[in-house]
Formats: structure tokens, C-alpha cells, sequence
């Protein structure tokens, strides 16, 4: 019986209750011992009495450095399902659980695996997961069930996760609900120590419970330690909090206990397993003598562990924990040596138990925890993979060979995005002496998750002369990812224009490498203008179909798109964007998406921009990733669809960290934001305000390459405020920028100012011209183009003229979703004599950021397990969201999504 747990145990039933049971996640959190293992135990009651299957996994500290151990008891229930599974997700499964595949797989893809399997089972029977201890599960399985746990809303599935309080994680930090275990009522204790001990009277009775303190598995064992270990009528005298006096009270236990139990109980709490033999043959190696299951026969009476079903189950963590610190360190190592010694068919097992039964250097273990390190490396288990290498740095006697390991860490460290980890191991690492090329390592290392500040020139060439240096040494990979920061430097912050030929003439120097997408796309990021000709050269001669690697392709949309060529920019990240979804490789589609949302509202694919962005804050969250740049699409996508206030308030938001961080690319998209979204409120006069700065070569704001679209709305701006000859200085300076550079972005932007400046004389044949360039790709250019001329024709009173370009514009705006820019044009229709219905509500304005993705991916003809696999959901929730989205478009079928015009891509 649970006392005094009504408002928890509601809250636990209400996840089980209804007659369609829909999925559900939360997080249960508290103290030691305050009773949250008892409440999973209600929810696993109170879920099969509602019909649920129940599955389990439980943290266990010492097994924390096993890959995917915890998703091994987890499923345990579910391989029958995995044969429904498609191939791919299979195999990513199997390679994970040590079962098969040759290829390391991607964590994603395994949690997608997962989900997958969690979703076939629950079609059958609803699903509880339950997850004790989370804090201690391995990392692997701990990001799997917080990707679950996110993704269940639609799933007969309810995940419940157990966490200690003060241990974060990223289950604690999915943002779901949160069940807060506290202290028992003094009524509550009063009837629990009554249940328990009731031989117990008077001040001894108010002594356990003033100690107890509402914890209630202390108000269950401190009355055994009295009777126990005290004969006296007093309790110890010193105060010490409730853990510490629940571990000394497990620990009293094992003072009567044989050599040979404790030799037992010690092998049971060193092991990162559960096994009854495993253990007992450890036992018998550290006893010195052979162990028989009876040696546990006292142990159980004592209250310490369970023995069932060749397991061994401590009674509590904090016995585990106990019997640790009541042993010596000396016969801990020993605990781990017997461990060694029994696993000789589990190497990885083996080389950890022995790299904690010394405390000296030893290169033999030190090299089995790098052959330790492979095999995480091939279960996709990168944090595991990074300890081993931890470690075997810290037996290591060579200290450069130290140095050299915990680089190598490092590096995994950064395939992860961990800047943490990256900036702890890289400053370990230099404590050592280092070999040159291991220097100019943690040179890179260091550069990648910081941009610098304008002026910092000094850093750049110093990037460029150890690029040289590595060259020399042999090293050209290292060589290009140093330049590749140096060249992002250059991005993110003003430096001038010597560091950005430094790193150009650098990358040129290395030799072999003009294949790579590395040389291509620092040379881009570096010179977006002077060597904006050569990278468009580089990149037209690429055969986009044969580029297999979707890094590659996105290193190559990232060049495209710094020269400022959206519509080449797309050719490699949609394909990139793909094959990153087919692999799981969901921290680089993350980068993918934040990159396609400027790209799509450049070429006016508006309602993709939205969705990249909305799903590159969510995959951003799974990944563990803080993607600022992200905001910034999504402030600029919210402003050209009208929505000032959201768009001004992310603006403040970023302009608060680019301030901080004094980046010039961040601060000039912020003020590209304001100035959208007061063109699109019409008030012209704030809009010119904000993208004044951006022309400013003065202006912390100023960065030419992020000023491109901002051309055409400063335009606008400066020609409705009789401020003409300013937009005519501003778009000089670009004519003479453009004759350097092939940008399409600059050119039409240049081509739609030059017609809107011009005067009424002049005005018409640029107009003409600019309509006549292949705006195919350009949709919104196009729309742009035609209402702006539709406007010029109706003013020189040529209205039936003007109604052939103003009914085009319409058409495109309302497609693209530009609202404020499509009610203009049916202003001006109406002006031009035109009697206008009202518009029709499109797809873009009924549905969600996600549902369209849904909607188009459906409209395409995939079914729900392939959208699901595309964006990472289960198959039910595609089929929920279909659910709604069809009366919502008023279609009953997916051959209507598939005839809406407002789906195509």
C-alpha cells in the first residue's frame, strides 16, 4: 500500500485511462528512497489492469559504459516484431543490440528502429514502458527513451521514466510532465512506521520519524537498523541526512555477514551485469575458493538483494551503493580483477573491469580500451566509445600517446556537437607534449563551436599558417578543416578583407584536395564575392547524382548558397536532406534544414521554409543542439508572412545573443527580419529605419553577402518613404558588386531595383527585361516582378495591361503564401477596375508547419511507415495527423491531396 500517494497515483492512472488509449510520457522525479520505484511499480499495476503490456528497464550504474544494455532488457519482450520492421531499421536494431549488421549505425536510426517497434507491438496491445533509474541508463539507451518519449503522443503508448532528483539528463530535460515525489505527510509517515514497526512507542517512535523525515524507505529500514544494530535506547547521535543514514543502515546489515557472502555481495555490486553464475564464478575467483548459490541464502535474509530467475537484484541502489563504500578501494580492484578473469568471452567487458582493478598506468589494458573503443564505435555508441578512451589515455605511460587518445576523444566528441566535451578533453590533451600535427588538432578542435569576433584577424592567420604547417606534415585533412574554421570565421564576423584572401590563397595551397567538398566550400564561405565565380564553376561541373555522400552534398549547398545562388543551393541540399533522413544522421539534417529555410523563402517555397524550420527546432532539441540560426529562419519566415509581432519579438531574441557574440551575419539577419516584417505591415517608414544598417560598412550589422535580400524590400522602402535617390546610391554600389559576381540572388534583386527606381521614361523595358530571365526556380522573384510592373502599368493608366501581371502576381503570392504582398494585388485589381472574390483560404493557412509536410508527402503517394521513417514519427501518428488535415482541406482522399496545386513542392 502506497500512503499518502493519492495525487501521484491519479496522476499515474489518468496515463492509462479512456477507452482508446493514446499515448502519453512523464517523468517521475524525487530524492533516494522517497518512493518512486514504488509508484512504477503502481503504474505497472495499474497498466495491466487496463489491458497494457508492460515493459521494463532499469539503470544500474556500473552498467552504465555497457552500449544499448538498458534497450536489451527494454525489448526483450518485442523481437518477434522486428521481422515487421523495414530492412534498414532493422539492421540498425541488430547492429545495436550486438545481434548483426556490419555498418556502425546512426543513434537516430536506431531510435526510429525502436519507435517503429514499439508502434507494431502497440497495434496488438498498448504498451507501457517503464523505466527505472533512468539517470544510470547507458547514454545510448537514455537518448533512445527521451527520442520515444517525445514521439509517443499518438501511439497507444505510455512511457513512464523514473530520474533522481539532481541528476540531469536528456530525458529529464524532454520537457514533458513531471510527477514531483516529495516528503510524506507527518499523517502519512505516522501510518506507514505504524504498518512496519509498530512494537516501536513513545520518543523512540518521534525520533524515527523526525530522522525519517517523511522519506518513506527510510521510515521502513531505520526501525530495522535500531532493532539491528542497536540494543541501547538510543539512536546514533549524529545527524546525518537520510541517504547517508540509509546507506550506513544497509551497510550495518553486512557486518555479520561470512567472508564469502560479502565476497558475493561485493562481485554483485562491482558487476555491470545481473548474472547469478557470472557472479558466483567471480565470487570463487575473489574468495579463492568455489562459490555455491547457498552463499546467498544470508544475504537475501538481511534484506540486501533478490535472487530470482539466475538474476540478482539489489534491494535498492542505495545497497548497491552501501556495500561500495563500505568496502576498500584495495578490495574493490580486486572485485573488478575477479570480474576480469571470468569474462573471457565478453572482451569489451573484460578490458573495463580490468581498467578498474588498477590505479598505475598499464599500456596492455590502456590498448584493450582502444580495441574497446572500436567496438562502441561499431554499436553507434559514441559516449561509450569516448569513457574508453578517457580511460585508456589515463593508463597510458607515453604522455604524447596520452595526449594523442584524448584528442581522438575530442574528435568523437564533436561528431556528437558536444562543445563541452570537445573543450574538456582538448584542454586535457594540451597538458601533454603533443606531436605537431596533434597541435594543429586541437587548433581545429578548438575552432569549431567558436566564431570569433570582428577584427580577430590575428586568429585567422594563424589558422592559415598551421593549415601550412599540417600540410607540410603531411596532414592535408587537417590542413582543410582548419581552413574550413578559419573560413567560417570570416563568415560570422568581419575580419577584412586580408584573412579572407589568406584562407583563400591557403586553401589553394593544399595539394590533392580540389575534389574535396571541404576546398569548395572554404573557398566559398571565405570570398562569397571575389571567389564567388570560381566556386559557381567548381560546382556546375559536379554530377549531383553521383555525389553518394550526403555531407559532401550539403557542403556543396552550403557553397552555393554563400555565393548566393539559392536555386544551385537547392539542387545539393534537397538530395542531402534526403539521404540525411535515410541514414539517421539527424544532428547534420538538423544543420540541413536551418540552411533550406533561407534557401525556400528565397525561392519562395514558403510553406517548406516553415516546416524546416519547425522541424529543425525539434530535431535540434533531440540532438542536443542549440541552433541560433535556426531562430533567425524562423523570425524571417514569420515576417514575411505578416506575423509582426512573433517575427520582431525572435529578432529581439537573437540580436540578444549576436550582441554578446558580436556576430555580423546574425546581427545583419536580424535586421533583414525587421525589415520584412514593417514592408509587409506597409510601414515603410520603420522598414527603412532597419535596413539602412545593412549598407552601412560602419554598422555592427554590415556583412555584404547576408545584404542581398534585403535589396529588394530596402527598395521598396526608400522608394514609398520619396526617398528614391538613396535606394539609387545603395543600388550602385551592388551594380559594381554584381559585374564581380554570378549571383543570381544579387542579380535579380539588382534587376527588380533598377525597374522600381527607374523613372516612368526608363522604367518599362527593365521591367520587360527582368520578366524575361528564366524565373522558372524563382517564383517569387517572378510574383515580385509582375506586381510591381501590374503597379507601374495601372498608374500610367494602362489598367487592362496591368490586369494581365496583377492576376499572375496573385496567383504566385497566394500560392507562395506572401498574404500582405497578395493583398496588395488585389488592391491593385480592384483599383485597375477588376470586381475581386474574396480568397479562398489555401493550405498554408489551415494546416501546421508538420501536417503540410504530412500533407505533401502523402500528396506524393508515400505511405504512413514511409513518412514516419522520413520525419522520424511512428506510422499512427501520420495517421492521426491525416485524420485532421483532411476535413481540414475539405478531402476525403489521399488522391484529392494528391490534385491540390497548393501541395506541389
Amino acid at each position: 500500500m502506497l500512503f499518502g500517494r493519492e495525487a501521484e497515483l491519479a496522476e499515474l492512472a489518468a496515463l492509462f485511462a479512456g477507452a482508446e488509449p493514446a499515448g502519453a510520457a512523464v517523468v517521475v522525479s524525487g530524492d533516494p528512497g522517497i518512493g518512486k520505484s514504488a509508484l512504477l511499480e503502481a503504474a505497472r499495476d495499474l497498466g495491466r489492469a487496463a489491458g497494457f503490456q508492460t515493459l521494463s528497464t532499469v539503470g544500474v550504474e556500473a552498467e552504465a559504459q555497457l552500449p544499448y544494455s538498458g534497450l536489451h532488457q527494454l525489448l526483450r519482450p518485442l523481437v518477434g516484431f522486428a521481422d515487421r520492421l523495414p530492412v534498414r531499421l532493422r539492421d540498425a536494431l541488430a547492429s545495436a543490440l550486438g545481434s548483426g549488421g556490419e555498418t556502425a549505425p546512426e543513434p537516430f536510426l536506431v531510435s526510429l528502429a525502436v519507435l517503429n517497434l514499439l508502434a507494431e507491438a502497440a497495434s496488438e496491445q498498448p504498451l507501457a514502458v517503464l523505466a527505472d533509474d533512468v539517470q544510470w541508463l547507458d547514454p545510448q539507451t537514455h537518448d533512445t527513451l527521451a527520442f520515444l518519449a517525445r514521439r509517443v503522443a499518438m501511439d497507444p503508448i505510455v512511457v513512464v521514466g523514473v530520474v533522481r532528483r539532481g541528476y540531469p539528463g536528456p530525458f529529464a530535460a524532454a520537457g514533458l510532465p513531471e510527477i514531483e515525489v516529495g516528503r510524506l505527510s507527518d499523517e502519512a509517515s505516522e501510518l506507514l512506521l505504524s504498518a512496519q514497526s509498530s512494537e516501536l512507542d513513545g520518543w523512540r517512535r518521534r525520533r524515527v520519524l523526525r530522522e525519517a523525515d517523511g522519506n518513506p524507505l527510510a521510515l521502513i529500514e531505520l526501525p530495522k537498523a535500531w532493532h539491528a544494530a542497536y540494543a541501547q535506547d538510543n539512536l546514533p547521535p549524529d545527524r546525518l541526512p537520510v541517504t547517508s543514514r540509509l546507506e550506513r543502515s544497509f551497510a550495518h546489515r553486512m557486518a555479520g555477514l561470512r567472508t564469502e557472502a560479502r565476497d558475493a555481495l561485493l562481485v554483485a555490486a562491482t558487476n555491470d551485469g545481473d548474472d547469478l553464475p557470472e557472479i558466483l564464478a567471480a565470487a570463487g575467483v575473489l574468495s579463492g575458493r568455489p562459490v555455491t548459490l547457498e552463499v546467498f541464502d544470508a544475504v537475501v535474509r538481511a534484506g540486501l538483494l533478490h535472487v530470482d530467475e539466475a538474476r540478482v537484484r539489489f534491494r535498492h541502489p542505495l545497497v548497491r551503493s552501501a556495500v561500495l563504500q563500505a568496502e576498500s578501494t584495495h578490495r574493490r580492484m580486486a572485485a573488478n580483477a575477479a570480474l576480469a578473469d571470468v569474462l573471457t568471452h565478453e572482451p569489451y567487458r573484460r578490458a573495463w573491469h580490468r581498467a578498474q582493478s588498477t590505479v598505475g598506468p598499464d599500456d596492455e589494458i590502456a590498448n584493450e580500451l582502444v580495441e574497446s573503443a572500436s567496438f562502441s564505435v561499431s554499436r553507434g555508441a559514441v559516449i561509450t566509445t569516448i569513457r574508453c578512451l578517457e580511460r585508456s589515455a589515463a593508463l597510458t605511460t607515453d604522455p604524447a600517446e596520452r595526449g594523442h587518445r584524448l584528442l581522438l576523444a575530442a574528435e568523437h566528441a564533436f561528431g556528437l556537437g558536444r562543445a563541452d566535451l570537445v573543450d574538456r578533453l582538448v584542454r586535457a590533451a594540451s597538458a601533454y607534449p603533443l606531436s605537431d600535427l596533434d597541435r594543429g588538432r586541437t587548433q581545429w578542435l578548438r575552432e569549431i563551436f567558436h566564431d570569433g569576433v570582428p577584427g580577430d584577424a590575428g586568429r585567422v592567420l594563424t589558422l592559415c599558417r598551421i593549415a601550412d604547417d599540417a600540410v607540410r606534415g603531411n596532414d592535408p585533412d587537417l590542413a582543410l578543416n582548419l581552413l574550413h574554421g578559419a573560413a567560417l570565421r570570416c563568415w560570422w564576423s568581419e575580419t577584412g578583407p586580408q584573412p579572407r584572401a589568406a584562407v583563400a590563397a591557403a586553401v589553394r595551397r593544399v595539394p590533392g584536395m580540389q575534389d574535396d567538398p571541404r576546398f569548395v566550400c572554404t573557398l566559398a564561405v571565405a570570398e562569397p564575392v571575389l571567389e564567388a565565380a570560381a566556386v559557381h564553376e567548381m560546382l556546375s561541373g559536379i554530377t549531383i547524382e553521383e555525389v553518394g555522400d550526403p555531407n559532401a552534398l550539403r557542403l556543396y549547398g552550403m557553397a552555393a548558397h554563400a555565393i548566393g545562388d539559392s536555386a544551385l543551393a537547392a539542387d545539393f541540399l534537397e538530395p542531402a536532406e534526403a539521404k540525411l533522413r535515410n541514414q539517421g544522421r539527424l544532428g547534420l539534417l538538423t544543420h540541413t534544414l536551418v540552411m533550406q529555410v533561407g534557401v525556400r523563402l528565397t525561392l519562395g517555397s514558403w510553406d517548406r521554409a516553415v516546416a524546416a524550420a519547425e522541424e529543425g527546432r525539434r530535431l535540434g532539441q533531440d540532438t542536443g543542439q542549440t541552433i541560433w540560426d535556426n531562430l533567425v529562419g524562423e523570425s524571417r519566415s514569420a515576417a514575411l508572412r505578416g506575423e509582426l509581432t512573433e517575427a520582431l519579438r525572435m529578432a529581439d531574441e537573437s540580436e540578444r545573443d549576436a550582441g554578446g557574440r558580436q556576430l555580423n551575419d546574425l546581427l545583419a539577419c536580424v535586421q533583414l527580419t525587421r525589415g520584412y516584417a514593417y514592408v509587409a505591415a506597409r510601414r515603410y517608414e520603420e522598414a527603412y529605419r532597419e535596413l539602412c544598417r545593412l549598407f552601412d560598412p560602419e554598422d555592427p550589422a554590415y556583412h555584404l553577402r547576408e545584404s542581398y535580400p534585403g535589396l529588394m524590400f530596402f527598395v521598396d522602402a526608400a522608394v514609398q518613404t520619396d526617398r528614391r535617390d538613396e535606394a539609387r546610391r545603395v543600388l550602385a554600389g551592388f551594380e559594381e558588386v554584381a559585374r564581380v559576381t554570378p549571383s543570381p540572388d544579387l542579380r535579380l534583386n539588382v534587376a527588380y531595383g533598377r525597374a522600381v527606381v527607374a523613372d516612368d521614361a526608363a522604367a518599362e523595358p527593365l521591367y520587360q527585361a527582368a520578366l524575361a530571365q528564366n524565373l522558372i526556380r524563382w517564383p517569387w522573384f517572378r510574383a515580385r516582378f509582375e506586381l510591381a510592373y501590374g503597379e507601374w502599368l495601372r498608374r500610367q493608366r494602362r489598367a487592362a495591361e496591368s490586369r494581365i501581371h496583377l492576376r499572375s502576381a496573385l496567383v504566385n503570392l497566394e500560392l507562395i503564401g506572401a498574404h500582405s504582398w497578395a493583398e496588395q494585388a488585389r488592391a491593385e485589381l480592384r483599383a485597375a477596375g477588376e470586381r475581386m472574390a474574396q480568397a479562398a483560404a489555401s493550405a498554408q493557412d489551415l494546416l501546421s508547419p508538420q501536417e503540410l509536410q504530412v500533407a505533401r508527402l502523402a500528396a506524393e503517394g508515400l505511405s504512413n511507415r514511409e513518412i514516419g521513417e522520413q520525419l522520424y514519427l511512428s506510422p499512427r501518428t501520420i495517421g492521426s495527423h491525416l485524420y485532421r488535415i483532411f476535413p481540414k482541406l475539405n478531402i476525403t482522399s489521399r488522391q484529392q491531396l494528391a490534385n491540390r496545386r497548393d501541395l506541389v513542392s
